[in-house]
């Protein structure tokens, strides 16, 4: 159901304007409809799908506690000083209430709430695996067509699943503590792969030039590429190392782009999109196709075992036409 306030399909393209001309209360009302899903989603994307492409997205994963929330803070407020504008995706977990984000990850970004340069907006997983929620890609798009140069999207942290995320950035950080190094092998075939810039957060306490090691080791394993992803140590409670992982998102920028690498992360993005558009299409389409008494009446017979579920599927999907 459509809420009350929700802007109609004509008063969308007058929504995006006020967005892009700096009204925080306008652009809170897109990402919501974005949320929402639907209809008016899907008009948002159309509106705003030839106008995005041009900034830059990346995304900071990494396990559960691992300080992700504070460093990007301290990572925000170093491109702040280089007068650079970000928004912020903070993917929060649901709450079990309300299926709404927990806050988690904005309070703990509380520092840049009053900041013009900055957008934070904490977005809900509802029950999605894989440290995102299914609203991010046109999220980062909307956000791109509005004019924000730079799309940082944090994960909620749910550990080697959350390699989701190399499908909706061009930089991808992965953020691990002191100690991690028990669990690399475990997590090879995870984020491992997935890193461009890997940052062993929480570099105070001990273990962390071991966990460096571990990581070195594990990466030289594998086969080399053209980018050999640094390992960099930080303590995002004092800002320790945060100007060097901004350093190192620039320069993984600046070799995607000469190499041609962040064409070819594009165009298997939006590959990837679309085809999770479609099997959204055909889920949507085999429940309407199961619904009434036709269907009904083949789930009897296939439950005396009078035709096989083959013969059953070939009936719905005849009788769809």
């Amino acid at each position: 159901m459509t809420p009350p306030d929700a802007p109609l399909a004509a008063d969308l393209a007058d929504l995006l304007e006020a967005a892009r001309a700096g009204q925080r209360r306008a652009l809170a009302r897109v990402m919501s409809i974005v949320e929402r899903g639907g209809t008016q989603a899907r008009e948002l994307g159309a509106l705003t799908f030839s106008g995005s492409g041009r900034a830059y997205t990346v995304g900071i994963t990494g396990a559960p506690g691992a300080g992700k929330s504070t460093l990007n803070s301290a990572v925000v407020g170093v491109a702040r000083e280089r007068g650079e504008r970000l928004a912020v995706l903070a993917i929060d977990p649901s709450s079990p209430f309300s299926g709404g984000a927990i806050l988690g990850d904005r309070v703990r970004m509380s520092d840049h709430t009053f900041d013009e340069g900055v957008y934070i907006r904490s977005m809900a997983t509802r029950g999605h695996l894989g440290g995102l929620t299914l609203a991010t890609p046109l999220a980062v798009r909307v956000l791109d067509a509005l004019g924000w140069p730079w799309v940082v999207v944090e994960t909620v942290g749910v550990g080697q699943v959350e390699t989701e995320i190399v499908g909706a950035a061009d930089t991808t950080v992965v953020v691990v503590n002191p100690g991690w190094g028990d669990s690399v092998q475990a997590n090879k075939a995870g984020l491992m792969e997935i890193a461009d810039v890997f940052v062993v957060n929480k570099a105070d306490r001990p273990g962390a030039s071991e966990t460096c090691r571990d990581i070195r080791q594990m990466l030289d394993l594998g086969a080399p590429g053209d980018w050999d992803p640094p390992i960099l140590t930080s303590v995002g409670t004092t800002g320790e190392g945060a100007a060097e992982l901004w350093d190192a998102i620039c320069a993984h920028r600046d070799h995607c782009t000469a190499s041609g690498e962040l064409d070819a992360r594009r165009a298997a993005r939006t590959q990837t999109e679309l085809e999770e558009i479609l099997r959204a299409g055909i889920a949507e389409r085999v429940a309407a196709i199961t619904e009434g008494p036709a269907a009904q009446q083949l789930r009897e017979r296939l439950a005396r075992r009078e035709l096989d579920p083959y013969a059953a599927a070939a009936a719905l999907l005849d009788g769809a036409g």
